[in-house]
C-alpha cells in the first residue's frame, strides 16, 4: 500500500513553548497542506522569496487563498514535483492528470437565496467526495482543494487543469418551503462538455439525501470504468 503525504511550507516567525511550536508561521504551514494535492507540495509567498532563482523549481502560482484563522489571504504556489524548471519566474504549469479515473466534486452552489442553506449545500458536496472516495481506484480531489473555488465563475478547463482531473462533478441546490431541489452534472474536464445530469426533489432537507446521492454517483461511477 502507497502513503502519500501532503506538505506545506512556510517562512515566518514561530513561538516555542518546550516540546511544542505554535504561531501564524505555523497555522499558515498547516493550511499550506491542506491545500496541497496528494503527494504535493505548497509553498507561502515567504518560502517561494527564499529559494526563487536558487533552486531550479516549476511553481504554480495559485493566487491569494482564505484560510481559516488567518486574518489575511495567503499567496499560495503549488511546487510541481518532478516537472524542469519553467521558463520565466513562476510560469503556470497544469499538474500531470492521474492515469486512472480522477474528478473533482465542486462546492454545491446554493441557489435559494438562504444563507443558512450555505452548511446543507457544503455537506452534500463533502457526502459526496466522502462516497467517491471509497471507490477502488479512483483519484478523488480533497474537499480543500476543491472549495478554493467555491464562489468564483471559472470555466471548467481550467478547473480541470489546476486540480490535474479528468471529471467534475457540480450542482446546485434550491430550498423553497419544505421541498428542497439539487440538481448535479458530470462534466468532461478536457472539452467541458456534459455527460450526464441529475435533479431531485426532496420532501425533508436533511442530509440522509445527499448520502443517498453519494451512493448512486459512486455505483454510478463503478460501472462505468
Amino acid at each position: 500500500m502507497r502513503i502519500e503525504y501532503r506538505i506545506g511550507i512556510n517562512v515566518g516567525d514561530i513561538i516555542i513553548d518546550g516540546d511544542d511550536i505554535f504561531g501564524d508561521g505555523v497555522n499558515i504551514a498547516a493550511r499550506l497542506e491542506a491545500l496541497a494535492l496528494p503527494g504535493g507540495i505548497c509553498i507561502s509567498r515567504g518560502a517561494r522569496d527564499q529559494v526563487r532563482d536558487k533552486l531550479e523549481l516549476a511553481l504554480e502560482d495559485l493566487g491569494d487563498q482564505a484560510v481559516k484563522n488567518i486574518a489575511r489571504p495567503v499567496r499560495v504556489f503549488r511546487v510541481s514535483v518532478g516537472a524542469p524548471a519553467p521558463v520565466g519566474a513562476d510560469a503556470k504549469l497544469a499538474p500531470p492528470q492521474p492515469e486512472h479515473l480522477s474528478i473533482a466534486v465542486l462546492p454545491f452552489v446554493n441557489m435559494s437565496g438562504d444563507p443558512d442553506q450555505e452548511y446543507f449545500a457544503d455537506g452534500i458536496s463533502e457526502d459526496i467526495i466522502t462516497a467517491l472516495s471509497k471507490v477502488p481506484r479512483m483519484f478523488v480531489i480533497a474537499h480543500n482543494s476543491s472549495f478554493t473555488f467555491k464562489g468564483k465563475a471559472v470555466h471548467a478547463q481550467e478547473v480541470s487543469k489546476k486540480l490535474g482531473v479528468r471529471y467534475l462533478l457540480e450542482g446546485s441546490v434550491r430550498k423553497a418551503g419544505s421541498r428542497v431541489r439539487i440538481t448535479s452534472q458530470l462534466i468532461d474536464g478536457v472539452t467541458g462538455g456534459h455527460l450526464w445530469a441529475s435533479a431531485t426533489t426532496a420532501i425533508s432537507p436533511t442530509f440522509s439525501r445527499s448520502r443517498t446521492m453519494s451512493r448512486n454517483r459512486s455505483s454510478a461511477r463503478s460501472r462505468s470504468r
